[in-house]
């Protein structure tokens, strides 16, 4: 009884974890690009670049506050100007060190020197305002790039989700078929043994059997590939595989071709980008203009000299204004070339780009309808291949058919099956395709594939 007890709470124990692997939630397409976003190294790669052009705008600022530093010297020499020097500034310079023989041979002579010194560059002619400026747009720049690659994220996620489900859907085709192939070679067993089928009929069926056993492996390695793909777009190697949300069949909105290409041309972050780069990069050049003019500056120094660490000494202190022009710019000509050869470059892939994004939103356009005309062709077709398969089984059983008819409606039915859910998950990614292409592909706009 004892043994029944335990045996008894073993069972309710492994039921009940039976129960919870069965309640688990699937993962749904949400989750899936939400978890990327978090953890795909593309995406954390982005977001490095935002913070380090981040940090370049407050570095460049930190060209407006003044410097000040402090050093602690420690020197002992009997260098005659040296020694000559450090008497004055300890302030301890008496008439017997004016004698000849002290001045040229003097005594060595430490001095301990506490210095605090400052600079502070007043006006550059603007130059690092319009580097500031410069810094900015990059930083606005390198956070539109960002969100750009969050974008193609999500895009890779919905890819490698679609192909997981249509390797899945596969499989179950595969699987159909393999176990429609067995059935159907019992069938021909049966009409050979009975007489109305001949040995070549009883082959082919095996042939049959042996492809789709054929058909069923390879389905079964495009999931695992499909599985690869998604655990590396979602930035989750160790990812188990588990069960996806079914996307079921849609028919997505469709705009004109015009509204979608001036959606773009608001919505794309890696154009915003460009322009914002394009920007920045004029000031730039404005700033190697500026770098022309005059410079003035501020500076000052304040210094204790003592003979002993701890011990009094004099304090002495200089202030000063400096205005400075560079008479003879060459590097400041050829940085004012560089900058302007720079923005050229930049302006033709700008120019490039706007090219490229017209290029896709029209072909994604285009690959959007033709998606669409694929999956209601392939609903029409799977409904004929479907009656005549049903058609053929009953000649076949009736003696009116070949085991080749049969086979081939096999083959239809089959193929029909594929081609239907290939056009259904097509369909979603050409959808996908055409919001990432206009800009508007993020998180809730992707739910509305499932």
């Amino acid at each position: 009884m004892r043994l029944l007890s335990t045996t008894a709470r073993w069972v309710v124990f492994l039921c009940s974890l039976g129960l919870v692997a069965g309640a688990q939630e699937p993962l749904s397409l949400r989750q899936a690009i939400q978890q990327a976003l978090g953890e795909n190294p593309e995406v954390k790669a982005a977001a490095a670049g935002s913070l380090e052009a981040k940090t370049n705008a407050s570095l460049a600022r930190t060209q407006l506050l003044p410097q000040i530093n402090f050093a602690e010297d420690i020197s002992r020499g009997n260098d005659p100007v040296y020694v000559f020097g450090t008497k004055l500034r300890q302030q301890r310079f008496t008439m017997a060190d004016f004698d000849l023989n002290a001045l040229n041979r003097p005594t060595p002579i430490g001095n301990f020197a506490t210095r605090f010194s400052g600079s502070w560059m007043a006006f550059d002619s603007f130059k690092t305002q319009k580097t500031i400026r410069s810094a900015d747009l990059m930083r606005k720049s390198a956070d539109s790039s960002s969100q750009a690659v969050n974008q193609k994220v999500v895009l890779d996620v919905v890819q490698a989700y679609q192909s997981v489900l249509f390797a899945e859907r596969e499989i179950d085709i595969a699987r159909h078929e393999s176990e429609t192939a067995e059935a159907l070679l019992s069938s021909v067993e049966d009409h050979v043994r009975a007489g109305l089928a001949v040995e070549s009929d009883r082959l082919s069926a095996q042939v049959n059997v042996a492809d789709r056993k054929q058909a069923l492996i390879a389905a079964q390695g495009e999931l695992e590939i499909a599985w690869a793909q998604l655990r590396v777009a979602i930035g989750a190697p160790n990812l188990q595989e588990t069960k996806l949300q079914p996307i079921e069949p849609h028919d997505f909105p469709q705009s004109p071709i015009a509204q979608e290409i001036e959606t773009a041309t608001k919505m794309r972050a890696d154009l915003r980008a460009l322009t914002q780069a394009q920007s920045a990069q004029a000031s730039a050049v404005s700033a190697a203009k500026w770098s022309y003019g005059p410079r003035v500056s501020a500076y000052g120094n304040a210094e204790q000299d003592r003979q002993t660490f701890t011990g009094s000494g004099g304090n002495s202190w200089v202030a000063g204004v400096q205005i400075s022009i560079d008479v003879t710019p060459f590097s400041k000509r050829a940085q004012v070339a560089h900058e302007n050869a720079v923005k050229a470059r930049v302006d033709a892939q700008f120019a490039a780009y706007q090219q490229q994004v017209r290029l896709q939103v029209s072909q994604a356009h285009i690959q959007r309808q033709t998606a669409q005309l694929s999956l209601e062709t392939a609903r029409t077709a799977i409904d004929r291949a479907n009656e005549s398969l049903r058609i053929l089984r009953n000649r076949y059983g009736a003696g009116l058919a070949t085991i080749t008819d049969l086979l081939r409606a096999e083959d239809a039915e089959r193929q029909s099956q594929s081609n239907y859910w290939r056009a259904v998950y097509g369909n979603a990614m050409a959808y996908a395709q055409l919001l990432f292409a206009t800009g508007t592909l993020t998180p809730d706009a992707a739910e509305e594939l499932q």
